[in-house]
This record gives C-alpha cells, sequence and structure tokens, in this order.
C-alpha cells in the first residue's frame, strides 16, 4: 500500500488522452477521457500556460464547459490541471460569459462526480474561483492563486504586495484553506491525484472500491492503550490514533496546514474506504473555532457526497471562547458542521477517547445528530463541562476542600462513559487496543446502510 508520506509516482497520466473532446479548438484549455493509475478513467482538462498565459477565452471557456458536461454524464471524475492567467482580456465581455457558462457546468458536477484541481502555475481571477469548487485542490510548490492580484491590491489599499505573499501555496496551505495538497512539482502532484483517487467512486451512484490490504482485521492496537498522557490536560498526536487503526499505518491527510486543532484523512480500515474527523489535542486542546468548523463540515460533506464511511474520533473540551470569534460568527460556523453531520447519510462510527464536553459533544457526531454505531474509551468523559469548570461556577463560595471534593464526586458521578452508556448515548464502552477491531466490525455492519431524506429541490445550509 502507497506510503502516507511518500506516494507512488505513476507516469500514465502525462499521456496523450484516450479519447479528445472537441479536438484541436483554439486556445489554452484542452480535454479529453484519460487513464490513471488503477485503470480509472477521467475527464482531463489542461491549460496551456503558453498560449496567451493560460487566458480562458471564449471558446477555450467551451472546451471546459463541455468537458464538465460529459464527466457529469458519462459520471467520470472531473481533473483540472490548470495554469492561467485569467480570462482573456483582449475578448472582452465574451470571455466572461464563457467563464459563466464554465463555473455553471463545474458547479452541477458537484456531489454527482468527484473534482480535483491540480494549480501547477498562475490561477487568478475567474480560474482562481473554479479552483474554489473543487472537492480537492492540489497545488505545488511554485505556483499561486487570488481574485484579485497584486496591482489591484496596490490600486485599492496602497499596499505592495507579491503573487506568493498574496496567494502563494504556502498561505493557502496554511492560511485560507484552499490548498487541499501541497506537491513539489507537477509529477508529485499526479501521484497525489492517483492517491485521493484510491479512495473515491467515480460517481455519486456508486459504492467506494474495497481497498486491497494484507493488513489482519482483527489485529489489536496495544499501542493505544498508553497514548494517552497521564493528566487529562497532558496533550498527544491524534495522528498517531489514525495510524495505529488504518490499514498498513497510512492514511492521506487534507489540509493539513490549515486548521491544526482539527485532522481530516482520507484512509481504510479493513479494505473499506473511510473519512476520519478527529480533534487533534496538540492544537488549541482540540478545541473548535471557526476554521476548524468549516474545515471538518466540508469534509463531512464531501464523504458523504460520495459515499464515503465517517469515523470520527473525539477529544475535545468544548468551542474555544473569545470575543473575536462570536463577532466573525462563531455560530454561522459552527452551525456548518452541525448541518453537515445532521445530513449525513453514509455510515457514520464515533470513538469518544476522553473529552467530550458541551457543544462540542453534540457537534462531533453524536448519537442524537444521528451517528450509527458510538463507542468510548474507558478514559472517555461526557458532560456538559469539566469538574474543574463545574465547580468554578456552581462552588464559587466554597472552601477549596469543598472544591476538591465536589470535583472528585463529579468525576465519579458525571465524566465516565458508563453513565452515558446505561443511558443509550454510547453504544459500548470498548478497550483502546480493540479501536480498529470495533470500528471494522461497525463498518462491516453498516455496509448495506442507505438512508435518504423526503425528495426537495435543496437544502439551505448555513454559510
Amino acid at each position: 500500500m502507497t506510503s502516507v508520506h511518500e506516494p507512488a509516482l505513476h507516469a500514465d497520466v502525462a499521456d496523450e488522452p484516450r479519447v479528445h473532446l472537441q479536438r484541436k479548438v483554439p486556445g489554452a484549455v484542452s480535454a479529453g477521457v484519460r487513464v490513471v493509475a488503477g485503470g480509472r478513467r477521467v475527464v482531463w482538462v489542461e491549460f496551456d500556460d503558453s498560449v496567451h498565459k493560460g487566458a480562458l477565452s471564449r471558446a477555450a471557456s467551451q472546451v471546459l464547459t463541455n468537458a464538465a458536461n460529459t464527466a457529469r454524464d458519462k459520471r467520470l471524475p472531473l481533473v483540472l490541471s490548470l495554469a492561467s492567467s485569467g480570462a482573456d482580456i483582449l475578448e472582452g465581455v465574451a470571455a466572461l460569459d464563457g467563464w459563466g457558462q464554465a463555473a455553471r457546468a463545474i458547479s452541477r458536477c458537484s456531489g454527482v462526480v468527484p473534482s480535483i484541481a491540480i494549480v501547477h502555475g498562475p490561477a487568478v481571477s475567474g480560474p482562481a474561483l473554479l479552483i474554489g469548487l473543487c472537492d480537492v485542490v492540489i497545488m505545488t510548490s511554485d505556483s499561486y492563486a487570488f481574485v484579485s492580484g497584486p496591482t489591484m491590491v496596490a490600486q485599492m489599499t496602497g499596499i505592495e504586495v507579491s503573487n506568493e505573499e498574496l496567494g502563494g501555496t504556502d498561505i493557502h496551505a496554511r492560511e485560507s484553506g484552499v490548498a487541499s495538497l501541497v506537491a513539489s512539482d507537477i509529477q508529485h502532484a499526479h501521484a497525489l491525484l492517483d492517491e485521493v483517487l484510491r479512495y473515491l467512486p467515480n460517481h455519486v451512484d456508486e459504492l467506494t472500491a474495497m481497498i486491497e490490504t494484507g493488513d489482519p482485521v482483527n489485529r489489536t492496537c496495544d499501542e493505544l492503550n498508553t497514548i494517552l498522557p497521564s493528566s487529562s490536560t497532558g496533550s498527544y498526536d491524534v495522528r498517531k490514533v489514525i495510524e495505529s487503526i488504518a490499514d498498513d499505518g497510512a492514511y492521506l491527510e487534507l489540509r493539513s496546514g490549515w486548521a491544526g486543532n482539527i485532522v481530516t484523512a482520507l484512509a481504510s480500515i479493513g479494505g473499506h474506504s473511510v473519512g476520519i474527523v478527529a480533534n487533534q489535542p496538540l492544537a488549541l486542546a482540540g478545541t473548535l473555532d471557526i476554521q476548524a468548523s468549516q474545515k471538518a463540515a466540508r469534509f463531512v460533506a464531501f464523504c458523504d457526497a460520495f459515499n464515503i464511511a465517517i469515523v470520527t474520533l473525539v477529544d475535545t473540551p468544548g468551542f474555544y471562547p473569545g470575543k473575536d470569534l462570536e463577532w466573525r460568527g462563531m455560530i454561522r460556523h459552527g452551525a456548518q458542521l452541525v448541518f453537515a453531520y445532521g445530513r449525513a447519510t453514509v455510515p457514520r462510527v464515533c470513538v469518544i477517547l476522553r473529552k467530550s464536553y458541551g457543544g462540542a459533544y453534540i457537534v462531533m457526531d453524536s448519537k442524537r445528530m444521528g451517528n450509527d454505531i458510538c463507542l468510548a474509551w474507558p478514559t472517555a468523559e461526557l458532560a456538559v463541562m469539566g469538574a474543574g469548570q463545574a465547580a468554578a461556577i456552581l462552588q464559587r463560595r466554597a472552601t477549596p476542600d469543598e472544591r476538591a471534593e465536589f470535583e472528585r464526586d463529579y468525576e465519579e458521578r458525571l465524566l465516565n462513559p458508563y453513565v452515558a452508556a446505561e443511558r443509550g448515548y454510547v453504544d459500548a464502552v470498548i478497550a483502546p487496543a480493540e479501536t480498529r477491531s470495533e470500528v471494522l466490525a461497525a463498518l462491516d455492519m453498516l455496509s448495506s446502510k442507505r438512508e435518504k431524506f423526503p425528495k426537495r429541490k435543496h437544502d439551505n445550509g448555513p454559510l
């Protein structure tokens, strides 16, 4: 199985298309159906930045539109290999009209076929928004993307800024969250594309294929018995838990540099393709803030769209408090994560590792949010808040000894998973070493799950 850090390189993707779409149309864009690693067929759109710096003319946009429509109609993944300076200035409004048609066609692919953008040069103005429409964005280290460039920024604000400072790969990996994956060069980007496609079906009406693995299904994860620090406030790397339960210890983390307090990754467990959402105690103690809520919500919706089971690993003391976050819309963005889980119909397995407090308990795929199987380690703490916080509110006038006694009683009566299990909020309390086998048993049981919402035009999710 491919390593999590060094995907195998494949040359297939650089070959000529097996089938051309609108061949020899003048302009910077060509399209065709290509066969990539594993024999997968994709609709491949190539931007040639040697032609007018990849500018989108009306004719070029029509090629892109036709390719997106073909991908949707033929149920094939859509791949954009993109380097473009934007709409062709010399064509005026005709170029903008063509870009609008292309944007609509790509939007209509959403939730029907996976759309993946490889940015290996500039993505400026309209093309920058096109990559924002895609499910996964792979950027090479020398690429950049922005809606308004340095010249416009200088004219409007008086601030001089370079392409890299404004929209370089590092900025989009750490600050904006646009880049799902960062590649060292175009060959590495192609390898990452192959890795992403391993976990995805071709379209919404297809289940994900079983992934071959020699990892025993009944393997125990003894290292998880000692992974939690002795202190309830101590930190650890939740990616070690993911490594332990995933087949061969391999996983593909998306947006690893952005919103580090939550981890989103594709992996397989017993051959089942899964999307893993995990609080990361190493960053902000695993609390949920605006960016973490957005990152997790987008990922949950992505997995649900393409029939990928969701495994949620919970260790969070709650939402991160602060006036700035509330002013910037913590309610709206926190609701995005609630909404994503609330509407998800794929198999959902939750494992509470340690803390699960307050509103974050509800948000992180709790039983009443529609979770199928909720497991908990014996160390799990499920409550409105921790013992210290409860004492600070309810025992404000108590002596230190009285507070200490209150906290001990609170922990014994409320901060344990067995109380939640008695009330049906947790299905089973498991030993950490059994996490892989228990999650796999749940996935096997849920493999035939089929759930549909009542027919409606579309939902109106919080933005």
